[in-house]
């Protein structure tokens, strides 16, 4: 059942390739199927995040260890942005995207930069005044602010929170099972949101900036192969192959929505289905990644500093480059639930080492595409993260009781 989905999804995907191609702009009559399926999508998102996350945090029993998977997290996060952004300017400087292009921006194309907030304002945001109304508008940094605290109390609570808990354990059980409905529809969904994408830009608009989506479509090859391949293999004990072959429904869905969030209850499917990450994990990791983890979107920033600059021939210097990775690094964090998080991360990135604005209306034209392609590595580490943290937590336990073994034979 679970391969012909996936082999149902990746058909789909491709017909819509095909079909967008020979009909052109006309196949957007086939839009409304995958503004249905992302609409599903996004219909089960809150209450999945809430539930899932406030059980994932109440499971642990143990404030210790809950702040021991907080770090391992974070920092696993942290790190494989760091190295993507990396890997997008060594990218970057190898294809030159900006180099010898002659583009001419519109009026119509020009786009407004916003300010980034500061650090202060980011921190303050994170928690809401109003959890109900955090739930209402889906802000997803403020809905797991309140789902870990609410996972804290119960976990302080001990046996006199058993009542309340339960009560998040069989609402999370009954989103997975909507989960499972909505993924039957994955396939036509998918088909109704690549077939208009392909229709409507065609060839025309993508070859002037055709090496920009050729560097980061490397680029993001390279780190998902190299960097989660190494990390799966080194930290979680599973093999790479096994861990793409579990995640491919989310890849494709991530793919067609451009969006990690929208592809959230499908990456946990696929985590604890496929790859058997327990859920106490699965159900703490991935909604935090969903928010905060963008490993892809870092690497995007990467290749557009760089796209920018040579377009403009201004050379950035090492310190500069440097400047770039630690800015994107932050800011993936910074600007986690803030509208346009993509646009006003590049505009942080670019205001920091001094480049045009402008530059970022010459990437407009072909944004869903580049969305596409960055939000699927977005996706795949959440899932890598998973698998690691998962790992990591099983060796410190098997430490632990040998230790325990060696102290009682002592």
């Amino acid at each position: 059942m679970k391969n012909n989905l996936v082999i149902q999804i990746f058909l789909a995907f491709i017909v819509a390739i095909v079909l967008g191609a020979i009909v052109g702009p006309g196949i957007k009559i086939v839009q409304p199927l995958g503004d249905l399926f992302l609409r599903l999508i996004m219909f089960i998102i809150v209450p999945l995040v809430l539930s899932s996350l406030v059980v994932g945090v109440a499971s642990t029993g143990d404030l210790k260890k809950l702040g021991q998977l907080s770090v391992k997290t974070v920092g696993y996060y942290l790190l494989t942005t760091a190295i993507a952004i990396s890997i997008g300017l060594f990218i970057g400087s190898v294809f030159s995207p900006g180099e010898g292009l002659d583009i001419p921006v519109s009026a119509e194309q020009q786009v407004e930069s916003k300010e980034a907030p500061g650090i202060i304002d980011t921190l303050l945001n994170i928690v809401p005044t109003n959890p109900i109304a955090s739930l209402v508008e889906g802000n997803m940094l403020q809905i797991i602010f309140f789902a870990i605290f609410l996972g804290l109390g119960i976990t302080m609570l001990g046996g006199n929170g058993k009542v309340v808990y339960s009560f998040f354990e069989q609402m999370a059980e009954v989103m997975y099972k909507i989960t499972g409905i909505v993924m039957r529809f994955a396939p036509v969904g998918v088909f109704g949101l690549v077939a208009p994408t392909v229709g409507e830009y065609g060839l025309s608009v993508l070859l002037p900036l055709l090496k920009v989506i050729l560097a980061l479509a490397i680029g993001c090859f390279i780190h998902a192969i190299i960097v989660y391949s190494i990390s799966v293999k080194a930290f979680g004990k599973m093999s790479p192959i096994t861990f793409f072959k579990g995640i491919a429904p989310a890849i494709f869905v991530a793919f067609s929505t451009s969006s990690s969030a929208g592809t959230l209850p499908v990456t946990i499917k696929c985590t604890e289905e496929n790859l058997k990450i327990p859920r106490e994990i699965s159900s703490f990791v991935l909604p935090l990644g969903a928010t905060i983890n963008m490993n892809g979107t870092a690497l995007y920033l990467g290749v557009c500093a760089l796209f920018v600059a040579q377009f403009f021939g201004i050379d950035l210097t090492f310190t500069q480059q440097v400047t770039v990775v630690l800015t994107a690094t932050l800011a993936s964090i910074g600007t986690a639930g803030v509208p346009s998080a993509g646009l006003i991360m590049l505009t942080m990135v670019m205001t920091s080492v001094g480049l045009p604005l402008e530059g970022i209306a010459l990437l407009a034209g072909v944004d869903r595409i580049l969305d596409m392609i960055r939000t699927t590595v977005n996706v795949m580490g959440d899932a890598a993260a998973a698998v690691v943290v998962s790992g990591n937590e099983k060796n410190d336990e098997d430490h632990t009781q040998k230790n325990d073994q060696t102290s009682i034979t002592a």
